[in-house]
């Protein structure tokens, strides 16, 4: 589905080079959008760019480092273009114990999935307008909370919680503000590391819909939620699971 009032608006998203974050990039792109993407790979990152062309700029940056955002969005002020959307889905998703978590281990965490979505929003809210939108990625773990995933699951709830009074305070604004949690999507990563065929059968099982979630599942779940046809909502989470937790 098209969008036309997405053709030509600026998008930033965060680690936009692989997994469901590259797929966002792509369904952006095929909006016609103007789109600034971060992510560690950079040679990930640059084939993206390469790929799609010149409305996709690309800047290898460390999320945890506020300076870093910082000198980015110095750049990004340049172009006087307004913000239409920000799409916070870096995050990192150790399997650790909690005995083996460290209290760096943990703050290098947060740092990366919630400390980095507020200094994300906080320097984007400036550049946004009426009709503008954010859309934090968080996860099914939270109502799921599997073992031995804490410091994930907590960091997830961290950002279901700042997503539900930003809207309320950039509502005046007319600025929407919602979570997106994807189920088990099928990423590279995750067929590599995690999914085996006994994984694969769990999930057809739980889910309502049997099929397997794709990562261009998700990104047209954030597409849709930075259009105009979801102008009626906000300060929400969104379930992109094929119905794994639909109570």
């Amino acid at each position: 589905m098209q969008f036309p009032e997405l053709k030509d608006q600026m998008v930033i998203i965060t680690g936009g080079a692989n997994g469901i974050g590259s797929a966002i990039v792509r369904a952006f792109h095929a909006q016609g959008a103007e789109i600034h993407f971060c992510d560690i790979d950079e040679s990930a990152g640059n084939a993206l760019v390469q790929e799609l062309g010149d409305q996709v700029r690309y800047r290898k940056l460390d999320l945890t480092k506020e300076g870093q955002i910082l000198k980015w969005f110095q750049e990004i002020r340049r172009t006087k273009t307004p913000l239409r959307a920000l799409i916070n889905n870096a995050a990192r998703d150790p399997r650790q114990p909690l005995t083996e978590i460290s209290a760096k281990d943990w703050d290098a965490l947060l740092a990366l999935n919630l400390r980095a979505y507020f200094l994300m929003c906080r320097e984007s809210s400036p550049l946004m307008t009426t009709s503008s939108a954010i859309v934090n990625l968080a996860s099914i773990t939270f109502h799921q909370g599997p073992s031995p995933m804490t410091g994930y699951v907590a960091s997830k709830g961290g950002v279901i919680g700042f997503t539900r009074a930003l809207a309320r305070e950039l509502g005046p604004r007319r600025i929407r503000v919602n979570t997106l949690s994807p189920g088990w999507v099928m990423t590279e990563r995750q067929l590599k590391d995690f999914v085996r065929p006994a994984t694969k059968r769990l999930i057809r099982d739980a889910q309502c819909i049997p099929d397997l979630l794709l990562p261009e599942d998700i990104a047209d779940v954030a597409v849709f939620l930075c259009s105009d046809a979801s102008r009626a909502i906000t300060g929400q989470e969104i379930l992109a699971d094929r119905g794994w937790y639909h109570s």
